[in-house]
């Protein structure tokens, strides 16, 4: 049992990881590719890591000790899922526009619009055309992270939300930030211009 407190041992130290990763951990430990899979499985039956989706995984112990870090659950959030960024009512508030209440982390993709409900939370992905797949930066720091800019997190947010801004006027699109309780004026003004910009060209 010792090789096995061992190799939990490695994976504490990380991220996140994938199968893969776990035997090849496993190998440079001498391990047998049998011995792996039924490692797995007690790590899993007694909550020892958690499956993000299947073939990727953190361990419990890492996720305990940053959870409460909010690039944490972003990182995650890129990783599930790639290629995407964080956007929409996540982004909004991350950038104290919005007061709203997140229950999930939401983010953009080029792939299909999926939800994983996980134990370590749980991810919306929205799928947008390839075009409209931009507009986003990496935030470095102890966990890095793609996210939208504010008015593309916004404009993503009222494109779902509209279908795509079909027969939508933009004096509707001003009156349902404010319903939204959206506060755009916080946004600079470089930001404002750009929002309008990607809306007027979608419309």
């Amino acid at each position: 049992m010792k090789s096995k407190k061992n190799l939990l041992e490695q994976l504490n130290n990380l991220p996140h990881f994938s199968k893969k990763a776990i035997f090849q951990l496993a190998s440079q430990m001498g391990l047998k590719s049998s011995t792996v899979d039924t490692y797995i499985s007690r790590f899993l039956r007694h909550k020892e890591i958690l499956q993000l989706k299947r073939g990727l995984y953190v361990s419990t112990d890492f996720f305990a000790k940053n959870k409460n870090d909010i690039s944490y659950s972003f990182y995650l959030a890129n990783i599930l899922r790639t290629p995407s960024y964080v956007s929409s009512w996540t982004a909004l508030q991350y950038y104290n526009l919005t007061t709203e209440a997140i229950r999930s982390v939401t983010s953009v993709t080029q792939k299909v619009t999926r939800d994983y409900e996980t134990r370590a939370g749980t991810f919306s992905y929205q799928s947008i055309k390839k075009g409209l797949f931009s507009d986003y930066s990496l935030e470095k720091g102890k966990f890095d992270f793609y996210i939208a800019s504010p008015s593309k997190a916004l404009f993503d947010l009222l494109y779902f939300r509209t279908n795509q801004f079909r027969g939508t006027k933009l004096e509707e699109i001003k009156k349902m930030i404010e319903e939204l309780r959206i506060d755009i004026d916080e946004m600079s003004r470089e930001e404002q211009e750009r929002f309008y910009e990607k809306v007027k060209i979608s419309l």
